[in-house]
């Protein structure tokens, strides 16, 4: 690897950590800025939905439009963006320019797949799951410090974590402009119409044999998730009665787990399974911990098979490792984009599901009554997508050299 990479893969750790403080330093204030603005619960999901929906839009587009421009310019104008839309929300008269400012906020985002891509750019076969798992962690410390500081901000004014988030954008806007070298080589892409229609956006992932079904896996998997998140707080609060702060320091431990497993353990496994016996293992324990939540009676039972759930981290960064290594060079902004579209997807579809399959089984009228149902119906989508990935093995895709 070139002596120009590091600072390029700097930054991106940055902007991911950036981002995810951002999404959380603002978790804290969010209800209770809807409500000042004349809003209901109903416009605050529509707030929540509204981010990933455009992000499905953005997504795809953006990744091809760094396949033709470069990442650099995609990046950093993502990081702009991100400054304009926490100022904006911090701004914000109405509730219709806080939907506004988020709708940008979720473009901004979208950048994402084309920070996969850069990763993607930068490594080989060698290192990538490691690259990829460093993104991973820089998703977990963003969740864990973002939190935090909207709690300890907020409670000096409930704009002050927006206006927080906005001088970190554009901080980490000014820090890539300085540093960040573009990782795009050779010839670029031309930029395909129908990479500002969503769904055809997707057809990138047909163009790549094997790409469909590890695609399928991801997206069973990000299911997965989002069936935990969105209900997680939900949980602890009817069948353990546990309180904010109890939730918030459930939210941090699962947080620090997540680090240590992307940083510490990660390379480790890899080296001694590889990418694919990474990833079958990675499934099964992520499945084995969501059934432990789903049967969890007491508060520590939680804790305990938080150690199993963690374990199951370590498949996100070999997946997007043998992804990329299934892309072309030229249309791996478009692949990561299309990635991106499908986990906006699963961010909107994703809670919509679980919190309804909760509320139906933790009713007072409820004919059986099951608090863990969200997640008994994860860990079901991750054997689905074990299943998924076994018939992708059966295919012969390459796994790739240890990591």
């Amino acid at each position: 690897m070139s002596h120009a990479r590091p600072p390029g893969l700097a930054f991106i750790f940055v902007t991911l950590v950036i981002d995810m403080i951002g999404l959380g330093v603002i978790i804290p204030v969010v209800p209770e800025l809807v409500g000042q603005l004349a809003g209901d619960a109903r416009s605050l999901g529509l707030l929540i939905a509204l981010y990933a929906l455009a992000q499905l839009l953005a997504a795809p587009a953006l990744g091809a439009l760094s396949d033709r421009y470069g990442r650099r310019p995609v990046l950093l104008g993502g990081a702009l963006l991100a400054a304009l839309s926490y100022t904006l929300a911090a701004l914000a008269p109405t509730l219709g320019w806080l939907f506004l400012a988020r709708a940008l906020g979720g473009i901004a985002g979208a950048t994402v797949g084309v920070a996969n891509a850069y990763i993607a750019d930068i490594s080989t076969s060698a290192n990538r799951a490691r690259h990829f798992g460093l993104a991973g962690a820089a998703f977990g410390l963003g969740l864990i410090v973002g939190p935090a500081l909207g709690g300890l901000l907020g409670a000096h004014g409930l704009r002050l974590p927006f206006i927080a988030s906005a001088a970190l954008a554009a901080l980490n806007f000014l820090y890539g402009l300085l540093v960040l070298p573009e990782s795009r080589r050779g010839v670029s892409a031309p930029f395909a119409p129908r990479a500002l229609v969503p769904l055809r956006a997707l057809g990138v992932l047909g163009r790549f044999p094997g790409l469909p079904l590890l695609a399928a896996v991801g997206v069973l998997a990000n299911l997965a998730t989002q069936f935990l998140t969105s209900t997680w707080v939900l949980h602890g609060t009817v069948r353990y009665g546990w309180n904010a702060s109890t939730n918030g320091l459930t939210l941090t431990v699962a947080g620090l787990l997540g680090v240590f497993v992307q940083v510490a353990l990660l390379p480790r496994v890899l080296r001694r399974l590889g990418n694919e016996r990474t990833i079958v293992a990675a499934i099964v324990l992520g499945a084995l911990g969501n059934l432990l939540y789903g049967l969890a009676a007491q508060g520590w039972m939680l804790y305990a098979a938080m150690l199993v759930a963690s374990l199951g981290g370590l498949g996100g960064p070999p997946l997007q490792a043998l992804i990329a290594g299934k892309a072309a060079p030229e249309a791996q902004g478009a692949v990561q984009g299309a990635l991106g579209g499908l986990n906006a997807l699963c961010a909107v579809v994703g809670p919509l599901v679980a919190t309804a399959l909760f509320a139906h089984f933790t009713a007072p009228h409820a004919s059986f009554a099951l608090p863990g149902v969200a997640f008994f119906a994860a860990s079901l989508l991750l054997l689905a997508s074990l299943a998924v990935f076994r018939v992708t093995a059966a295919r012969s895709i390459p796994s790739g050299e240890p990591a």
